[in-house]
């Protein structure tokens, strides 16, 4: 007996190398980005307590802990500052002598060949937590902010910052970084814009982590959870600004963004698998309720799969060595 049947392909028996020949998604340690905290202040690596296995390390000694992320296998980290000098403006951001130059330029005197970003923001380093200058009524300032953000670019690039990198979700920031740094001969330095970063539940731990508790929230300027289409513009508006990679924030939660933006632009993409993912995974872990390795690959190829370039995860440095092993 036969059967007029449509072709399927076979689900065949491959060996590991055949599998490897035809997988679709690869990964490789040279697309994570691992973030860090940088404490001004403390003299020993602090555990923080809603992220298991990840510390605020002392600047002083920070030389080290970069350097144990650059022998996993890790070769790009995303910087993030705990400020003991925080005012309304977040002013210790702008100074060449501030924590966040000082700690980029510790982080490539450490690692020259380490690709060192610089988190863009003011949120670490004001005294109310919000990503800008307040007006007498509470609200952030668009327009006052950019200058800052101008200048804390070029404050990072100045430092040796390889990547900047905007999170303030300030319109126009990506133009007025841009014309920052190209007046200031740090025309060859690449923006990565936060091009489309929700106002999500997720990032309480990283808030707790960075010590950058507000009241309020942050959803005047950044992105409603229901809107896709105007993330799209959102991205859209910063790379015509001359962003050169754009980046989804957070990452699992957002993976219907994050390929509807692989199939409008030929830019890299980044997906930042965040603080509330993290964590989130990392009790199940330790409940038994998750095999780590698997479900922490499965993830990452997830970012791929859906179009991710760059993943920034604080999983980078296990990831490194389980693809090592």
């Amino acid at each position: 007996m036969t059967f007029d049947l449509p072709y399927r392909p076979r689900r065949l028996r491959r060996t590991e190398n055949l599998r490897a020949m035809v997988q679709e998604t690869h990964l490789t340690a040279s697309q994570l980005v691992y973030p860090m905290f940088i404490e001004e202040g403390i003299t020993d690596d602090t555990p923080i307590s809603s992220m298991p296995g990840i510390f605020r390390h002392p600047e002083a000694t920070m030389d080290k802990a970069v350097k144990e992320v650059y022998a996993a296998g890790i070769r790009s980290i995303l910087l993030f500052g705990v400020s003991h000098h925080k005012d309304a403006t977040g002013s210790d951001s702008l100074k060449h002598d501030g924590l966040l130059a000082r700690m980029i330029t510790r982080a490539k005197e450490a690692c020259p060949d380490m690709t060192v970003i610089s988190d863009n923001c003011f949120c670490e380093y004001t005294s109310h937590g919000h990503c800008g200058v307040l007006t007498p009524d509470g609200h952030v300032h668009n327009d006052h902010t950019l200058e800052n953000l101008a200048q804390q670019a070029y404050v990072c690039a100045k430092a040796g910052a390889d990547v900047v990198a905007p999170s303030a979700m300030m319109d126009g920031q990506i133009a007025a970084i841009r014309a920052k740094l190209d007046a200031e001969g740090y025309e060859h330095t690449p923006v990565m814009a936060y091009a489309s970063k929700f106002a999500s539940g997720l990032y309480g731990p990283f808030r707790a982590a960075a010590g950058c508790e507000l009241k309020g929230d942050r959803k005047t300027y950044q992105m409603d959870p229901a809107n896709a289409r105007e993330a799209l513009r959102e991205a859209e508006l910063d790379e015509a600004e001359g962003a050169d990679i754009l980046m989804v924030k957070p990452g699992m939660f957002y993976l219907d963004i994050l390929a509807r933006l692989r199939s409008q632009t030929h830019l890299p993409l980044a997906a930042y698998q965040v603080s509330g993912e993290y964590s989130m995974m990392c009790y199940a872990f330790q409940n038994g309720a998750l095999d780590e390795k698997r479900v922490v690959m499965e993830s990452m190829t997830s970012l791929r799969r859906a179009g991710a370039d760059i993943i920034l995860t604080y999983f980078a440095p296990k990831v490194a060595r389980w693809l090592q092993e």
